[in-house]
């Protein structure tokens, strides 16, 4: 008989186990946002998300949000390799240029995925195009970069794909540099500083200390970009607008720096459910003074300037149930 209690007992065992585990696995959802560099500020951004989501979680404590959600935010290529990712099911959220959300959703350019599923979320801070140069290198315009050694950034990033559409609208083909590389945001500071580069492009929210690895380290200057050609950008484009860099934010900034860019925005899918996209926007929003706090880029967020600032796709559905909730819109 002790066999068969044995064997009775494992077979109640494992019928709680099957009835309890599947339903506790099932309430949790895990998101993944695709971010950029780790020394970038989307790295921080995606992962400023991921904590104010498990701030918000209330399992295991007396009071909070039961979404169940649990997030991660690996660093990735940036803005198009991100896009890609939301597209194929891989990403759950991003981050990226409003330049390449709105070539994504309109279909407007072969660097992008063309994602007529693209929704937007939010957008979060300025993003000014960089052109940080060489304290020596006597580059003060684009056209001063004639047989000098650029960095265009890797395949798939953000800056590479702004890059790019600069280097066509100044009809500066590769053969107009000395060398171009194609090193990530982690690279190209000491790259610059080792002298293996005269310069390199990089869009992102300022400061940065990819950036001032450069600035502050080795003298490095960034470049003013303020001529007709970034005009007319501006005037084509209504996710691009001036940008002035201030004095004094890096060591070297000796005074403003006049150029141009767009935002940092989170995107996702019409395929990912209502109720997640509206606890992810939910977290932030109701923890903005805490997600602010996590790096300077944040300090001028409102809801209202997220809400409206650089999202050139249409709002998913679970976001504007919040702004709704909100009397944002």
């Amino acid at each position: 008989m002790k066999p068969i209690t044995t064997i009775a007992a494992l077979t109640v065992t494992a019928g709680l186990i099957l009835a309890v585990v599947p339903e506790a696995s099932a309430a949790k959802k895990f998101i993944t946002i695709g971010t950029g560099g780790p020394t970038g500020v989307y790295f921080v951004v995606g992962n400023a998300m991921c904590r104010m989501i498990h701030k918000e979680a209330a399992e295991g404590r007396k009071s909070g949000r039961k979404h169940g959600i649990r997030c991660s935010a690996p660093s990735s290529n940036g803005s198009t390799y991100n896009i890609a990712q939301i597209s194929e099911g891989e990403f759950d959220f991003g981050v990226s240029q409003s330049d390449w959300q709105y070539h994504s959703y309109n279909g407007t350019s072969k660097k992008v995925t063309n994602n007529k599923d693209l929704r937007a979320v939010f957008s979060v801070h300025p993003e000014p195009y960089q052109l940080v140069v060489r304290a020596d290198s006597g580059i003060k315009s684009w056209k001063d970069m004639k047989g000098k050694k650029f960095n265009m950034g890797n395949p798939g990033s953000g800056q590479r794909a702004t890059t790019e559409l600069l280097m066509e609208r100044y009809n500066t083909p590769k053969d107009f540099f000395s060398l171009v590389t194609e090193m990530t945001s982690t690279e190209h500071s000491k790259a610059l500083c080792d002298g293996k580069i005269d310069a390199y492009g990089y869009v992102v929210g300022v400061p940065n200390s990819g950036v001032a690895v450069a600035t502050d380290g080795c003298g490095a200057k960034i470049a003013s970009l303020n001529s007709k050609v970034e005009a007319d950008l501006i005037k084509e484009f209504p996710f691009y607008g001036p940008v002035t860099i201030p004095k004094g934010v890096y060591r070297s900034t000796t005074e403003p720096v006049m150029t141009f860019g767009g935002y940092a925005t989170i995107v996702s899918s019409a395929k990912v459910p209502n109720d997640v996209v509206y606890e992810v926007v939910r977290a932030v929003m109701e923890n903005l003074d805490d997600f602010k706090k996590l790096h300077p880029a944040f300090q001028l967020l409102t809801p209202e300037g997220m809400m409206r600032n650089g999202n050139s796709a249409p709002l998913h559905e679970g976001a504007i149930k919040y702004y709704k909730e909100k009397g944002l819109m």
